[in-house]
């Protein structure tokens, strides 16, 4: 089935908040970096003016600026009466209110929008969609990092999840995924499968986040590569 457009409801983060969310210390950020499902998110773009390494993969950038700017237009209402209306169901600390949350967010899609052209040429915007092979070497990557994506769309079914993990893993030495929960705010049917799947070759652990707006989403799962005694 062919990846559409229309079913996207972009939402974009930014490089503060992959840093609290991911824990990236200045060594992380040094690294390189690879992001899956990042979307219209700002982390991309803010990185590269620091002269930082990141590599963004998602579906949604096979399409043309104009019609991820329309897309962004086209839903941003119908998601900020959403979250007015379940306010309840986040935790208004690293975000104060709703309004605070439109400004982060708009700002983030806009950057990501001004930069997306540039980052396609440069190939820091890949056109990709798990749980395909990429097109990058084994251990290309010091750092993986899936952001609201795996996991949290635990409706993709363990298997999806697994073939995910593991390309994710054939190319960084390390991964970390955020949140551990699913869509209904509790934990995701598939962690326990994944665990379990992954913890006999790597290491494996849930870590505490420094950030936390979806109730009780304030832990990631970390695996990596064991390393020798």
């Amino acid at each position: 089935m062919a990846f559409e457009l229309k079913n996207v409801v972009p939402w974009g983060r930014t490089l503060e908040e992959y840093t609290k969310i991911f824990k990236l210390t200045d060594s992380d950020l040094d690294n390189r970096i690879i992001s899956f499902g990042d979307g219209p998110a700002s982390f991309n773009s803010e990185m590269t003016k620091l002269d930082k390494t990141v590599v963004s993969l998602d579906p949604i950038y096979q399409f043309t600026k104009a019609k991820l700017k329309q897309r962004i237009d086209e839903t941003k209402e119908t998601v900020m009466e959403q979250m007015r209306t379940n306010q309840e169901k986040f935790v208004w600390k690293n975000i104060k209110n709703v309004d605070e949350l439109e400004q982060i967010r708009m700002g983030a899609m806009s950057n990501f929008i001004n930069d997306f052209e540039l980052g396609k040429e440069q190939q820091r915007y890949v056109y990709h969609e798990l749980p395909n092979s990429t097109k990058y070497n084994t251990q290309e990557f010091d750092l993986g990092l899936s952001s609201h994506f795996l996991l949290l769309y635990s409706q993709l079914g363990l298997d999806f999840h697994i073939q995910s993990i593991t390309e994710m893993l054939r190319i960084s030495k390390e991964i970390r995924i955020f949140p551990i929960l699913n869509l209904n705010a509790v934990r995701s049917e598939v962690l326990e499968g994944v665990i379990s799947h992954f913890e006999s070759d790597f290491d494996v652990k849930i870590e505490s986040s420094d950030y936390e707006f979806q109730k009780g989403g304030n832990e990631m799962l970390i695996i990596k590569r064991k390393s020798i005694k």
